[in-house]
């Protein structure tokens, strides 16, 4: 259960609604007074897992509401380490993963969303996107060649493309937060520093060389235009039915612990219970124990 310490700890990093965002306010070392033995973190996460289980085998059952965890970050921020590590203890008939890596011919004859919107979670379930339509206002923008290559008309490609797409994200967010599905957004805020030792550690480490490519300290190079990308992003798509999260990402454990109790406290504000059996229900139920002798 969420206790008032960790409301306080989330609304460190929840992204306020309605007031002028800056990335550079969220320190990526900040464990917000935390300092903790690697045990007693493990002990922690561990408590965060098994209430997330316990919640998500109740969003399975009633199977009313649907979740979807939007996970963005510069490269070696985390992403695939906390999606390991938070969702270990789900049901996987619960859960849906996908990861999005540069669109292919198909995708890109269809409009931006079409597909992410074909990997949305079904009722009952919990979406995991690493990397998602954010995509289109990150990566597209600080390489705007690639925007050529989505065949869009050229009268439709103006100064305003990357406002009208941050629109266009926001509106079809609440769309998705009235059809029942509760969108939860994570920047892994890695600093430029922590990203250079990760890097370092992939090249020293034979285990980890595979996790490494040249093409990561290319993207290192235009740091401040994606800064400034993911800025704007955050800012304009900020809400309160679709909130984001900025999360300190120097610290592995600490980035794990704000993950798990912001989906916990997500999961606990929807009144989640075992759907209820009806008289009928349960004389049907007594008949079969009759029946089974």
């Amino acid at each position: 259960m969420v206790t008032k310490r960790t409301e306080k700890m989330l609304g460190r990093y929840r992204v306020p609604t309605g007031k002028a965002f800056r990335l550079k306010d969220f320190d990526p070392g900040d464990t917000a007074g935390l300092s903790l033995e690697k045990d007693h973190a493990a002990d922690l996460l561990q408590q965060g897992v098994d209430r997330l289980a316990e919640l998500q085998d109740m969003l399975y059952a009633q199977d009313r509401w649907s979740v979807l965890c939007i996970f963005q970050a510069m490269d070696a921020a985390g992403k695939d380490g906390a999606i390991k590590h938070v969702f270990s203890g789900v049901n996987p008939q619960g859960c849906q993963v996908h990861s999005f890596k540069a669109p292919n011919a198909m995708e890109l004859d269809h409009d931006f969303l079409w597909r992410h919107s074909t990997a949305l979670p079904e009722r009952g379930r919990i979406g995991i996107h690493n990397r998602s339509w954010y995509e289109e206002v990150l990566v597209v923008r600080v390489h705007p060649e690639y925007l050529a290559g989505q065949k869009l008309p050229p009268r439709l490609v103006g100064k305003s493309v990357w406002d009208e797409r941050l629109e266009d994200i926001a509106a079809y967010e609440r769309y998705l937060a009235r059809q029942g599905t509760v969108v939860l957004k994570f920047f892994l805020n890695v600093s430029k520093a922590e990203q250079k030792k990760r890097f370092l550690s992939r090249i020293d480490e034979p285990e980890k060389n595979w996790k490494f490519s040249a093409g990561d300290v290319a993207e290192r190079g235009h740091w401040d235009a994606y800064m400034a990308a993911y800025e704007a992003a955050i800012r304009g798509t900020a809400a309160e039915h679709a909130p984001w999260f900025v999360v300190p990402a120097d610290t592995k454990w600490f980035t794990r612990l704000v993950v798990v109790a912001a989906i916990v406290q997500a999961l606990e504000g929807l009144d989640l219970h075992y759907p209820k059996v009806t008289k009928a229900q349960k004389a049907a139920l007594e008949g079969a124990r009759k029946a089974l002798g």
